[in-house]
């Protein structure tokens, strides 16, 4: 027997005394109203009014409100309410499930169901689509701000303050004009702090309100907030089993606590509870906790520099769940562990350290592993080996490696291109010459770029370009740790150490004799691969999204959306260039994209002839091109019509009821398909 799509056993529903007080009069509801504005006593001449209405109304005055309004004055905008959603999709995925089942018990009942996040804001809407219009004329519409101090009483905010259900009907509105529509508010509170994350709404016309509306409310909130339990349940376990391939090395006694990607406490073990004691007194270890500062779910690169003061020297690791940091797993060592390089270094060292993380933009596994290992081995002296395709970043990581090794923050980093300079001046450019050593040499004679690194790093990039008779120089100047200018055969100690880079196949280059095997084996003592980004999975919606807003603010223009195809065309490219070829097109995407959204009309040329076309079914080829054109052809004609609308809204200042108009379109149908569009994006 299949169960209801509701139950209300287990659920608290409000007393009837207790939610609706004395019975509900329009037009005493009205007078008292009236009497408010005028007097400030909603109870003069014994009007009937409940008093959570009468203190919702007294805190509307008090922050503002005006009582004339026709609703929200206040709408997000279209990048605002990305990060909105994005933010809050926990909540709203949390919430799909619970918004069908709900419909099915409205029927075709005048209601329409809204969800707002924490503060109030519309994030997503459903129900009856005569509604949800009728909606637009009082902004209760996706995107729209609907807390106390910007529309008044209401059931969305009132609940938001009182933190309880709560119904305001018809005239028991604070604005003038939505006193003709009734509303029941439940909060949504995280399964993990109690606090209240969002609200669930019904609204319609006022002959919509029933009392079951209310405890209809609570159960909806209930069932997300169930959902919410059984994903956050679900990713701890996640977050476990991630945690179990960093538990060698680690002592039977040592405290282990696991934290979301919000930076909150979801587990700790009983060893955690009595170290914790002795670490942090001034804070409390519990399910809930805040520990890591966190952006909309996304941990900071240098998670050891988020933590409180009295935890930086505990040991603190990403958990990466499908190539995505997802938490971290924060130890706390039964024994005093040795400071790492780090804690020696001087703030300025330090400062220059996190801008070397922060430069390498990604969070997958494959490139945290590479970055991870790097800076372990900068704490070395030996020479590195950055091996990688054109374009991956290596002049980064050789920074890292810089910043990771260095105490100061004045040790030098030279760095130097083998293949920019011809063959002829390479030699003086690295080691110097003595005057008059060479055709062409100064007469002072000059030092050369392994002396102005001393102390620090020379990074030589395009090491595979250094031709085969200049190759013995580096080799002596490694293993003497002295350099001779050439034409001088005075030795200079010099203290450096030598990062070399290069995109071509160093070990195949020995094996055919371009590259000297005793050099290849001594600069390539520890040696990394950088991986190129088709295999970062994840990195690159998030590289776009670095770029993106990096040259919005280096070019004052506004932040660009993609569309859904054209993110997916994105991800399967395979990026021959690698980073550098993504970041040059997020440039020309944002110098010439003019309306704000990148479709895959406005991707160059070269970049759509070089893109892998999407897999293709068993159909016979002549049928799905015919597919595929009418798809193209809806596509476009879609694409038009929303341009069209777009634009006729905003040379209407907004007004929708002068948009329809030009238009030629009833009122009900643009905003129906302002709505259809927005849901798209």
């Amino acid at each position: 027997m299949a169960k209801p799509p509701f139950s209300l056993e287990g659920y608290k529903i409000p007393d009837a005394a207790e939610e609706q007080g004395r019975p509900y009069d329009e037009r005493e509801a009205n007078r008292a109203w009236e009497n408010f504005l005028t007097f400030g006593d909603a109870k003069r001449e014994n009007s009937l009014v409940r008093g959570v209405i009468e203190e919702s109304w007294q805190r509307s005055i008090k922050s503002g409100v005006n009582a004339r309004s026709r609703g929200s004055s206040l709408i997000a905008s279209p990048d605002d309410l990305y990060e909105l959603r994005l933010k809050n999709d926990d909540l709203l995925g949390s919430s799909a499930r619970t918004f069908r089942r709900v419909a099915e018990v409205l029927g075709d009942a005048a209601t329409m169901l809204v969800i707002t996040d924490r503060n109030g804001v519309v994030l997503d809407v459903g129900g009856d689509q005569r509604t949800i219009d009728a909606g637009h004329d009082i902004r209760l519409e996706v995107g729209a701000a609907w807390g106390e101090t910007v529309t008044g009483t209401n059931g969305i905010g009132t609940a938001l303050v009182t933190g309880k259900p709560v119904h305001v009907h018809a005239a028991e509105h604070f604005s003038e004009g939505i006193k003709a529509w009734t509303c029941v508010g439940s909060p949504i509170r995280s399964p993990i702090d109690g606090s209240i994350i969002g609200i669930i709404d019904f609204s319609g016309p006022q002959a919509i309100f029933h009392r079951h509306n209310v405890a209809l409310a609570v159960i909806a909130a209930n069932h997300i907030e169930l959902a919410l339990s059984e994903k956050i349940r679900l990713e701890r376990i996640l977050l476990l089993e991630a945690s179990i391939s960093r538990m060698p090395g680690m002592g039977s006694a040592d405290g282990v606590v696991i934290l979301d990607r919000f930076g909150r406490v979801v587990h700790h073990n009983d060893m955690a509870s009595a170290r914790w004691r002795g670490i942090a007194q001034s804070r409390e270890l519990s399910i809930g906790s805040q520990i890591l500062p966190s952006s909309e779910g996304l941990l900071g690169k240098d998670l050891a520099e988020g933590l409180p003061e009295e935890l930086r020297e505990q040991r603190i690791e990403p958990l990466v769940v499908d190539g995505v940091v997802k938490g971290a797993m924060l130890v706390l060592a039964s024994k005093p562990r040795t400071k790492p390089a780090a804690s020696e270094m001087s703030p300025t060292a330090r400062t220059a350290l996190i801008s070397a993380k922060d430069a390498i933009v990604g969070c997958s596994e494959a490139l945290l592993d590479v970055v991870q290992k790097v800076e372990r081995a900068a704490l070395g002296r030996t020479a590195i080996l950055l091996e990688g395709e054109t374009g991956v970043g290596k002049e980064l990581f050789a920074s890292l490696i810089h910043a990771a090794g260095q105490k100061t923050g004045k040790e030098p980093f030279i760095a130097f291109n083998c293949g920019a300079v011809s063959k002829e001046l390479l030699g003086g450019e690295l080691f110097g010459h003595a005057p008059g050593a060479f055709t062409g040499a100064t007469r002072e004679g000059k030092a050369g770029r392994f002396e102005f690194a001393n102390g620090g790093v020379l990074s030589l990039d395009e090491i595979g370009e250094m031709p085969l008779d200049l190759q013995p120089y580096l080799l002596r100047v490694l293993e003497e740790r002295a350099v001779y200018r050439l034409g001088d055969s005075k030795p200079r100690p010099v203290d450096v150490r030598l990062v070399a880079s290069t995109n071509r196949n160093l070990k195949q280059e020995v094996a055919e004799g371009r590259f000297r095997k005793d050099l290849y084996f001594r600069i390539g003592v520890v040696k990394f691969t950088i991986p190129p980004l088709r295999e970062r999975l994840g990195d690159i919606e998030i590289l776009i999204d670095h770029f993106n807003r990096k040259f919005a603010t280096t070019y004052n223009t506004q932040v660009l959306r993609f569309e859904a195809d054209t993110m997916d065309l994105l991800r399967r490219y395979s990026w021959p260039g690698n980073v550098r070829e993504l970041r040059n097109l997020v440039e020309n995407l944002v110098l010439m994209t003019l309306t704000g959204v990148v479709t895959l009309r406005d991707l160059p040329e070269d970049f759509l002839e070089s893109t892998p076309a999407e897999p293709k079914s068993g159909l016979p080829q002549t049928v799905h091109r015919a597919t595929e054109s009418e798809a193209e052809e809806i596509a476009r004609f879609d694409d038009m019509e929303r341009r069209a609308i777009e634009r006729a809204v905003a040379n209407a200042g907004g007004n929708i009821a002068a948009a329809a108009e030009k238009l030629g379109l009833s009122r009900a149908t643009l905003y129906r398909k302002l709505h259809q569009y927005r849901s798209r994006t």
